[in-house]
């Protein structure tokens, strides 16, 4: 008879940044929880680039931090450095990106779950997935079994394996079942899920090798320093004042390339070697090479990887090449001839389930309190992990007390965007955030996620009071500012047309609100203060930030609030879970085949499924009405 361990209310299985956010939710949150690991030492543990955020990414950080969540707050404590990238194209993708010492934040977050109150955190492997039929069609989850036997009990369970099912590392023609790091693999548990009817598939991502900086010749490299002033990821964060380490910049040339294309038939990219699908947005360097032969060079980035080594990431260099042809090509580089690797790239293959099989809750459709979040679901990236992790974690709670899902829309996060894209459309490849996913994003601004999100986080629990007070006193400090700007008349003294020719900006004959002046491209906030006698002098800069582009874009960002409302009439048009659609004559046999898979939960969603036309739409909306589903939203 098998061991039981203990009784849990949720089961997270896995930690790393999913099962972290996860884990922390639903103890915040007053659940008995248990997070299981592989190796407790590989908990956050950050395999691939060692930085957090970028592009759409540093997006996900603050609303996850907004929600209430721990990534943020992890970050600001163990960056070594930080920039606001896209500072040339607009707020609307402006993305917060830090370097972060490793092992410091490993250390932070393994410490934040052993702390907190309600969370037991175990080493074991998790094998097999304990089922129980509620009917033909639905089973519900009961627990855990682990590799040595001891089962653990639990009235849900959250699924966040990362790259570790079935994972191989391929490096050339050698290849090894093993996890990311050396790590062990899961090799048992995808046939659990397989079994329990779970459809899975294989991915494969990849990462560069990691250099010793004392063999690098820095000279002959670009430096890339950090910002001047940091801007925290988490709304909690004041201030930080660190010694911040610059990353470097070197480039690819006609030797490297060479070198590779020689080598392609040893490439398992190439060869066959790899099954996996990898993601288009990171190529490896030999497929760069082959993708885009006319380049003459591509960047790589030294990045640190702490404080306390000398180890260097090569970023934009992900290979799986043999490790003879890695050490021929990095030497090719400008400041690399020393170069010697302290650990080979390599590629990683796994497998990960199809994320059309979830509700948008996170929540398997056939499987009651089995949920899912990070990799596991075919995303990539510690970010996109991190916010599908929260979401499981608050959604797990609310399903076992008994309260409607938390579901994020399109229009008020990338949390929504994420989830809604991959549960609605699946992905045939690693999913990426980016900004050009999300069709609001002058509205997803990374400075106001705590305007879309904090208020959400507050009502769930994982806000406390006191944050949720200074957030108040942050909302009302910029409606304040905007209404003053909005009321004060700058009229044409000599003093205002001399700050106006000295900006480049045209002249004015009759007095202008600052607002209508701050509209004004060549018009910054900060610069109107040589004019705007009466401004509050104690202003924190973020507020200021976010004074000044709700300002300067307001026409921007009505016309979408107006887009938004369009949106959410669809959204607000319920779709019953068990609607038979066999009984809906008028619709395509495809549109049929795709709304029976995927169950949307609203006409919105359904709308976004490929194969479903605007005529099925308007055949699904008129049968809902005809058979009296209609819901607050409409018919």
């Amino acid at each position: 008879m098998d061991f039981i361990a203990g009784k849990y209310d949720i089961i997270v299985v896995g930690a790393g940044h999913a099962g972290c956010e996860a884990a922390l939710a639903a103890a915040r949150l007053g659940m008995k929880t248990l997070i299981l690991s592989i190796n407790l030492d590989s908990i956050a543990n950050m395999p691939c680039n060692p930085n957090i955020g970028g592009t759409g990414k540093g997006h996900l950080v603050r609303e996850v931090d907004a929600l209430g969540g721990e990534m943020g707050k992890a970050a600001d404590r163990t960056m070594i450095q930080s920039k606001t990238l896209n500072r040339a194209k607009g707020p609307a993708v402006y993305s917060l990106r830090a370097q972060i010492d490793r092992r410091m934040y490993q250390q932070y977050m393994k410490m934040a779950l052993e702390e907190q109150e309600n969370l037991d955190t175990r080493q074991g492997e998790v094998t097999e997935l304990l089922l129980e039929a509620i009917d033909k069609n639905r089973k519900k989850v009961l627990g855990v079994k682990v590799h040595t036997g001891t089962v653990f009990l639990g009235q849900a369970v959250i699924l966040a394996t990362g790259t570790y099912l079935k994972a191989r590392i391929i490096i050339g023609e050698f290849s090894l079942n093993s996890g990311p790091d050396g790590l062990f693999p899961a090799n048992m548990l995808s046939d659990s899920l397989a079994g329990a009817g779970i459809a899975l598939q294989r991915f494969k991502t990849g990462t560069p090798a990691r250099i010793n900086g004392k063999s690098v010749d820095f000279s002959a490299l670009v430096e890339q320093p950090g910002d001047d002033v940091i801007m925290p990821f988490s709304f909690e964060t004041e201030k930080i004042d660190i010694e911040q380490i610059s990353c470097w910049l070197t480039h690819t040339n006609e030797k490297t390339h060479d070198i590779l294309r020689e080598n392609l038939s040893r490439s398992p990219l190439f060869s066959g070697v790899i099954k996996g699908v990898g993601a288009r947005y990171c190529p490896s360097i030999e497929d760069k090479v082959v993708r885009f032969p006319d380049r003459k060079s591509h960047q790589a980035f030294l990045e640190p990887m702490g404080r306390n080594t000398h180890e260097k990431y090569l970023q934009g260099m992900s290979s799986s090449m043999p490790e003879d042809v890695q050490d021929r090509f990095i030497r090719t580089m400008p400041g690399l001839a020393g170069a010697r690797i302290m650990r080979s790239a390599y590629a990683i293959e796994y497998d990960c389930i199809d994320p059309t099989q979830l509700r948008l809750s996170l929540e398997f459709l056939d499987i009651e309190g089995l949920f899912s979040a990070g990799q596991i679901n075919g995303s990539s990236g510690y970010e996109e992990a991190a916010a599908q992790g929260i979401m499981a974690g608050i959604n797990a709670v609310r399903k076992l007390t008994g309260k409607e899902p938390i579901v994020i829309g399109r229009s008020e996060g990338y949390i929504g965007v994420l989830i809604d894209d991959l549960v609605t459309k699946g992905t045939g490849e690693p999913y990426r955030m980016m900004t050009s996913r999300a069709e609001y994003r002058l509205l997803l601004r990374q400075d106001n996620a705590d305007m879309r999100l904090t208020p959400l986080g507050y009502e769930v629990g994982l806000v406390s009071e006191a944050r949720f007070e200074r957030f108040r006193k942050r909302k009302k400090l910029i409606e304040d500012e905007i209404s003053r700007l909005r009321a004060t008349v700058l009229p044409p003294s000599e003093e205002a047309l001399r700050y106006l020719e000295g900006t480049g900006s045209a002249k004015i004959s009759t007095g202008i609100r600052l607002s209508e002046l701050l509209k004004r491209p060549e018009i910054t906030y900060n610069g109107l203060k040589a004019v705007d006698k009466g401004r509050p002098v104690d202003l924190p800069r973020d507020v200021s930030e976010q004074v000044e582009i709700s300002v300067k874009y307001e026409g921007f960002i009505v016309r979408q609030i107006q887009q938004v409302e369009q949106f959410k009439k669809l959204e607000s048009k319920k779709i019953p879970i068990d609607i038979d659609y066999e009984e809906i004559n008028n619709i395509s046999v495809e549109a049929r085949q795709k709304l029976s898979k995927l169950r949307p939960e609203s006409i919105g969603q359904a709308s976004r499924i490929s194969g479903v036309s605007p005529a099925d739409i308007n055949v699904l909306i008129i049968w809902l009405a005809a058979q009296g589903q209609r819901t607050s939203g409409g018919g």
